[in-house]
């Protein structure tokens, strides 16, 4: 079997590092933020350029606390896009305001920039691109767009830790960047995690207080919080792994172009925009005949994935929305088509070899 992921072979290759790192952690008892996180928060800021970053138990977390900090209430609408992953409009939801959806570019899958001025209205608040597989949105007419309309843009870079638009590391170009360091992404805990990046000292502040109960200091709660803090382990092993990050993501795009020069013409592979430095979270290839293909893959001991299979306004948990099939057809036809195929730094060359062929074969 050919794995979608393989979170063992990357163990394996720093686990003297990591074991001695979890051992040290365990004696320091500091279970929950400590030292290792605080030194995280610092390292990960400056690897993004920003100035801050907030250490959070997730990063649909890192999201919540990112659009209170905006200022996002009930009643507020949020822009963002349909082809994401849920966590994405779940966070909208959690303050109380409502998501707008605005399709996706045919090219990119990220959101449509031409479609966004649009979709606001009077009760507009916020711009919440996603950084979809690794890409970049377009954020240079995001970002104007914010300007005239007096919006705050929060970036949704959970898939996309390296990745850099028109030379600028994402998670700092907006007001605010969040990321996730689930297992599977490009910089992965070993376990939950989160983070929230940003150049506004006010901003940082106000998370600190929010994933710590809202407290000032102990004791004393300034703003109603959530008990959003980052374990203390899974700081110290991100700070194993974040040097390794820039060695991981040239191997993740040296296999994407493998992958982008000998796969068939019959699936579309990914087109990388012209202000975009790709990370390959997920390598997505397009097919009309998908299902079947991913079939014929499964058939060989190939594992892929579907990212994602349903947009999020036609999930039945957002069916109050009120949108229905039709109304952003490209998220809709891209849904429908793609397919995710094995993407690790350390997949190896013979597996990348039979991955193509088998591509090849089922076209």
């Amino acid at each position: 079997m050919i794995p979608f992921v393989d979170l063992k072979a990357q163990y394996n290759s720093i686990k003297d590092e990591i074991n001695t790192t979890v051992l040290k952690l365990l004696e320091s008892t500091q279970f929950v933020l400590g030292d290792e996180v605080a030194a995280f928060e610092k390292e990960f800021a400056a690897y993004c350029d920003a100035d801050y970053g907030i250490a959070v138990n997730t990063g649909t977390s890192a999201l919540h606390l990112a659009l209170l900090t905006a200022g996002v209430v009930p009643g507020d609408e949020v822009i963002t896009t349909p082809f994401t992953f849920v966590a994405t409009v779940a966070a909208i939801g959690y303050t109380g305001a409502t998501p707008v959806f605005v399709d996706i570019d045919p090219v990119s899958y990220t959101i449509d920039v031409t479609q966004i001025e649009q979709a606001i209205t009077e009760r507009t608040k916020a711009i919440l691109p996603v950084h979809l597989y690794g890409q970049p949105a377009d954020m240079e007419p995001i970002l104007a767009i914010a300007r005239r309309y007096g919006l705050i843009v929060i970036e949704d870079a959970a898939q996309a830790h390296r990745a850099e638009y028109k030379g600028q590391r994402v998670g700092s170009i907006g007001e605010l960047g969040c990321f996730s360091f689930y297992p599977g992404k490009n910089l992965g805990a070993y376990g939950e995690g989160g983070m929230v990046v940003t150049n506004n000292p006010e901003y940082a502040c106000t998370i600190k207080m929010l994933r710590d109960w809202g407290q000032e200091r102990r004791y004393h709660h300034v703003l109603k919080g959530y008990n959003y803090r980052m374990e203390g382990l899974q700081g110290a092993i991100l700070r194993v792994k974040l040097p390794h990050l820039d060695k991981w993501t040239e191997a993740r795009r040296t296999h994407a172009a493998q992958y982008d020069k000998l796969l068939p013409s019959g699936v579309k592979t990914p087109t990388v925009m012209p202000y975009s430095h790709h990370v390959y979270h997920v390598y997505a290839v397009r097919s009309q005949q998908r299902d079947r293909l991913q079939q014929r893959l499964q058939d060989q001991g190939i594992q892929t994935g579907i990212h994602y299979p349903i947009p999020v306004h036609l999930q039945q948990a957002y069916a109050e929305l009120g949108y229905q099939p039709g109304d952003f057809p490209v998220a809709e036809a891209v849904a429908n088509e793609v397919l995710s195929l094995p993407m690790y730094p350390e997949l190896p060359q013979e597996h990348l070899e039979t991955i193509i062929a088998a591509v090849r074969e089922s076209i």
